[in-house]
């Protein structure tokens, strides 16, 4: 059984500008099968942002998605967790700030994203969630 979130996340998460446009980033989302990613100028990480995020403050929003910035509607990451923290650590996190998704960062540098499909996956693998997040996508 893992014990470490190096063990779980996924490595090398895909990231943008903030400058990039909402469309590229939903195709880039849609070819990688992923739904997160990261924002970042640089070895600087200002955001995350997932396909919710793209339906309810980019499209719901109005104008045209072209021309809207990801930077304008993602959210600010406001934890993180190191490759070697525990999975407990995670989900403490998780738990405490609402989210469903820690970038991983190591030396100022993103190297991973953990999400809570991954925790449940490890440890409890007979959720419902766990079963959920171990499917195949119907894509």
């Amino acid at each position: 059984m893992a014990t470490k979130i190096r063990d779980i996340m996924t490595s090398s998460p895909t990231s943008v500008s903030p400058d990039s446009d909402i469309v590229s980033v939903a195709k880039k989302m849609r070819d990688e099968d992923i739904g997160a990613v990261l924002i970042a100028e640089g070895d600087d990480l200002l955001g995350l942002v997932t396909d919710r995020d793209l339906v309810v403050r980019g499209l719901a929003g109005g104008g045209d998605p072209s021309q809207a910035k990801i930077g304008k509607i993602c959210s600010e990451v406001t934890a993180t967790v190191g490759p070697d923290d525990s999975l407990d650590k995670a989900a403490q996190i998780m738990r405490e700030r609402s989210v469903r998704r820690l970038p991983v960062v190591e030396d100022g540098h993103a190297v991973g994203i953990v999400s809570i499909g991954d925790l449940a996956i490890e440890k409890d693998s007979s959720s419902a969630l766990a079963d959920i997040s171990a499917a195949r996508p119907n894509t």
